[in-house]
């Protein structure tokens, strides 16, 4: 008896950037085989019978109204992937950490439909990014990378304690996608680094790059080797994590980094490079957290 695959769940709150993530996931989920499930969380549920009579939400904003067109859209994007639909009358947060207990991956927008909405990147989508048990996709950009027309995965590749289950993520996407695989580590020189080490007194820059290079190849020796059909294209390049990768972003097709689950916190330490690229990829990111 095979493995049962958890479907993709969608964060749905009627917003023109939640019906891009129906967009991406239902793509996604035809590449992979799985279902999705598109789920729409509010508080306001509790209260539309009396909302409606007091005139304070329009008919047209229900929750069953939002959800009903997001299943609407998905089926016209590709009516062979199978979709479900769920309405939760609670936070939106917490309604959706729960889904992610029993998810492949969750997928939102990038901007909410609140007073926030102009913000950079939403309060919901942030919050998953940092918090969910899956690994999560924020889908922005611009069309080109959500609809996958670059033809190249970027992976961010930081230490292990990050990197491995992203690592394999980002090559089970490449793989059915059948794209490449472009995997980067920065590396920067200290400015005010002690030179005791001879190999660094001789030349910082070069110890460095030799360093990162070394690094990047130990962590994609295995799961290379577990997917020989994927095209992977290394690059050590100097300068800030989040710098460099924005602006590989640009004509790629999808992101992807790690985040390390803490045992004494509830929740993933992100960092700077991966809140910053949260906020300013010009693709779909993929936050994948490591776990143990």
């Amino acid at each position: 008896m095979g493995t049962v695959e958890l479907p993709l769940i969608v964060g749905v709150d009627g917003s023109e950037s939640s019906l891009l993530a129906v967009d991406w996931a239902v793509d996604e989920a035809d590449r992979l085989g799985l279902a999705v499930r598109l789920v729409h969380a509010s508080l306001w549920q509790q209260y539309e019978g009396s909302a409606f009579a007091y005139g304070l939400r329009a008919p047209s904003e229900s929750a069953q109204h939002i959800i009903d067109l997001a299943a609407e859209r998905a089926g016209r994007r590709n009516a062979a992937v199978k979709i479900s639909t769920e309405v939760l009358a609670e936070d939106t947060e917490i309604a959706l950490l729960r889904e992610t207990r029993n998810a492949t991956a969750l997928v939102t927008g990038s901007r909410g439909r609140g007073p926030l909405a102009g913000l950079l990147l939403g309060s919901v989508s942030l919050a998953m990014a940092s918090r969910a048990l899956c690994p999560v996709i924020v889908v922005r950009g611009r069309a080109a990378g959500r609809n996958g027309e670059h033809g190249r995965i970027v992976l961010g590749v930081g230490d292990t304690t990050t990197s491995v289950a992203a690592v394999r993520f980002a090559f089970r996407e490449a793989e059915a996608r059948h794209c490449t695989l472009h995997a980067v580590r920065a590396w920067r020189c200290p400015a005010h680094e002690t030179t005791d080490h001879p190999l660094i007194a001789e030349e910082p820059a070069r110890y460095h790059r030799d360093h990162a290079w070394s690094m990047l190849e130990d962590t994609l020796r295995v799961p290379a080797s577990d997917h020989p059909s994927v095209y992977v294209r290394h690059s050590v390049v100097e300068g800030p994590a989040h710098k460099v990768l924005a602006d590989l972003t640009a004509a790629a097709d999808l992101l992807v980094l790690g985040a390390r689950r803490r045992h004494d916190h509830a929740g993933l330490q992100l960092g700077r490079v991966a809140h910053a690229l949260l906020h300013h990829a010009d693709c779909p990111v993929a936050v994948v957290p490591q776990r143990g």
